[in-house]
């Protein structure tokens, strides 16, 4: 076997996945990214599976998901995998960012590492909603029309835009089509965007809790991170199992059973859970623009945030106040969230306009403060055990 890893054709899979150096004192929470590459192949699969009976046309895409469903041998168990896997899927990315933030990962010299890491995450928004739209039911309809119809709100080409993505004048066949090629296109541009997120933290080796990089103790991964890797797996595909098995439609909308009728709206247009935070942060804003902005920029500013970071000190670990902060912003998300799946009324507009400005005070005027904060304690020789 090890002369066999010695050829040239499988030495990058021995020196990234075998012999690659790891810290010793990491923890449990740096097994959500290996998790993620588990949760992308099992979507990949299933996906290359249900494409072969699904059929992208308004007038039977409902109907083939139901033939899948109750024709196909296993179709149940394909769908409600594919189904509840993409919600496992931003589970395991939400934790393995949090995780970044909470211990600096996202700080020089791995700042391609988090850039890729958010394009990875941008794109998984993008599939997952045009996902949403292919059963064809009456949320699928009305939350491409609502969403698509926000490019609208751009001046001058807003118009085009959502011409160009419906196809047409509507949503309607040539949206269904376009929205399944590019589905089924996207999961391909996340593996390949996966493997240089791989390559581009291995160049500098992981992070760890404490933050510190030269002279951290080392071993290889294979076979002492593999095991522990193994604990988390295994914990995943039990939870995993319990929605496919038990609650397959929990985390679904029941609007989404009723086929589609351009005619009857829906009473409460909702996006999927893991879109909530973000569709609360839009209709906080009362201006249309606006509120797409600032949708958006809820993203952007993930992309910035290495430069935005002036602090010394990587981990929030040495950092007790930074370390509040973190967890205010984990209860400001869940906020977002549960504000995203409400109506549009007093109080919680309210809410969710406090929540929305909270998320951008954190990143845009906390990170980069606190910062230079820290760092004038640290060269005035004060101790940083209240900062």
């Amino acid at each position: 076997m090890t002369r066999i890893l010695n050829y040239p054709a499988f030495s990058i899979f021995k020196q990234h996945l075998i012999d690659y150096p790891t810290p010793i004192n990491i923890s449990y929470m740096w097994g959500f990214g290996s998790l993620a590459a588990i949760c992308l192949a099992v979507q990949l699969i299933t996906g290359i599976l249900l494409a072969m009976h699904y059929t992208p046309h308004v007038s039977l895409a409902f109907a083939s998901v139901e033939h899948i469903m109750r024709d196909v041998n296993y179709g149940w168990l394909l769908r409600y995998i594919h189904a509840n896997g993409a919600s496992m899927f931003f589970i395991i990315v939400y934790i393995h960012m949090f995780r970044g933030l909470y211990y600096g990962s996202y700080v020089a010299p791995r700042q391609a590492v988090w850039i890729i890491g958010v394009a990875i995450f941008l794109l998984m928004m993008a599939t997952a909603f045009l996902g949403y739209v292919l059963p064809w039911g009456q949320m699928s309809f009305w939350g491409a029309t609502v969403i698509t119809n926000l490019f609208s709100a751009i001046p001058l080409v807003g118009d085009s835009i959502v011409y160009w993505l419906w196809g047409g004048f509507s949503v309607d066949n040539a949206t269904l089509n376009r929205f399944f090629s590019l589905h089924y296109l996207l999961p391909f541009v996340i593996s390949a965007l996966a493997f240089l997120h791989m390559v581009a933290l291995h160049q500098y080796g992981s992070n760890n809790p404490v933050g510190i990089t030269v002279g951290a103790e080392k071993v290889s991964f294979f076979p002492y991170f593999y095991l522990k890797d193994l604990v988390g797996w295994i914990g995943f595909f039990v939870f995993f199992s319990f929605f496919v098995y038990f609650a397959p439609n929990l985390l679904g909308h029941p609007d989404n059973y009723i086929q589609a009728n351009p005619m009857v709206t829906p009473a409460h247009i909702v996006p999927e859970w893991y879109f909530l935070p973000f569709y609360a942060i839009l209709r906080s804003i009362p201006d249309k623009l606006g509120g797409v902005l600032a949708m958006f920029s809820a993203i952007a500013v993930l992309f910035v945030l290495p430069v935005l970071h002036t602090a010394e000190v990587r981990s929030s670990v040495f950092r007790p106040v930074t370390k509040r902060f973190f967890w205010l912003l984990l209860i400001d998300c869940l906020i977002l969230g549960w504000i995203g799946g409400n109506v549009v009324e007093f109080p919680f507009i309210q809410i969710g306009q406090i929540a929305t400005v909270f998320y951008f005070f954190y990143f845009l005027i906390y990170i980069p403060i606190v910062g230079i904060i820290e760092n004038f304690f640290i060269k005035t020789g004060f101790l940083l055990k209240n900062i």
